[in-house]
């Protein structure tokens, strides 16, 4: 008889989240470390060994476990490596993969955030079926997954798919954490939204519930909650920000031809105030060949569950 769990890990920058799942994508149970409470990598292999193998053992699925599924930020899914990432506590490259598998004794397959995303909701989720779609993640930074005839894209290198640093402004663009000017993730992150909040702030003169706010404290949740309150800055900070999403996606669009565009993440839970944005911008910009044959989705995974089921996707890949 096959093994009937998987174990999904999400590795953050603040937390690491990791459960076990069966393969319908119910999460048996799951728990949580501090990523950045040991300063060597071994250190943390050691405490997630213990915890998870607390788990396994809690709940009784010892030697039932068929695989382990990585998701965390630059991770090569070709490689097993985490490179070049600033967002976590030890120097890279990091062989992830192999250091994990050679403690559990279980194969391990690992992505990048955004990708195991993608997978989770092509086998838990609202994507079920599709065979071409984009992932977009919306929360402090701009994820993407990127599907194709039912396959991840991963490029030659493991790093295709970062249309979050699609550049949508070519003169006198924002900074973007990584270095380049005017990238999506600039505009249409959670924090993109704050600044567009301050510029909008200092810029225009009309009341604002938001003016009750320190400019430095704004959050793109306080834009939300003014937004619902009725306050006309706020809903002009949303549509300015489906503006430039409906911009981004008609060229995904032209380049893929994907059935669906996903959206996940903390952003992606405004709604209409987002989604009605982004469809009018979408029509206004997109090739006429294309009209109409995408739809523009939210995601279905639940949301406190979302991390552990995109990992734990992958472990159902993972092979010796």
């Amino acid at each position: 008889m096959s093994k009937p769990y998987v174990v999904g890990i999400d590795i953050g920058g603040t937390n690491t989240v990791f459960g076990i799942v069966d393969a319908r994508g119910n999460v048996l149970a799951s728990n949580s470390i501090k990523t950045a409470k040991h300063s060597a990598i071994e250190d943390y292999i050691d405490e997630l060994y213990v915890e998870l193998t607390r788990l396994i053992q809690t709940n009784g699925v010892v030697d039932k476990i068929h695989g382990i599924g990585i998701g965390a930020p630059n991770a090569n899914y070709f490689t097993g490596m985490i490179d070049d990432c600033v967002n976590l506590p030890w120097p890279t490259p990091i062989p992830l993969a192999d250091l994990v598998s050679e403690k559990f004794g279980i194969p391990v397959t690992i992505t990048n955030d955004a990708n195991a995303a993608a997978i989770g909701e092509m086998t838990y989720g609202v994507a079920r079926g599709l065979r071409d779609f984009i992932m977009i993640t919306l929360g402090t930074g701009v994820g993407s997954g990127i599907v194709i005839n039912g396959q991840l894209v991963y490029g030659h290198d493991g790093f295709a798919g970062e249309l979050g640093h699609v550049i949508m402004k070519r003169n006198n663009g924002r900074m973007c954490g990584c270095g380049r000017t005017g990238c999506l993730e600039a505009y249409c992150s959670a924090t993109g939204v704050a600044r567009t909040a301050r510029e909008f702030l200092e810029i225009r003169t009309e009341p604002s519930l938001l003016r009750n706010i320190p400019l430095a404290e704004i959050t793109s949740k306080d834009v939300y909650d003014a937004a619902v309150g009725g306050d006309k800055l706020a809903k002009d900070i949303f549509d300015y920000t489906g503006n430039i999403l409906g911009e981004a996606f008609a060229d995904f669009i032209t380049f893929s031809s994907p059935e669906a565009i996903i959206l996940f993440g903390g952003l992606a839970k405004s709604g209409e105030l987002l989604l009605n944005p982004i469809k009018n911008s979408l029509d206004k910009n997109i090739l006429s060949v294309f009209k109409g044959k995408t739809k523009i989705l939210l995601s279905e995974l639940k949301e406190s569950d979302a991390a552990v089921l995109g990992a734990s996707a992958l472990g159902w890949e993972a092979k010796i």
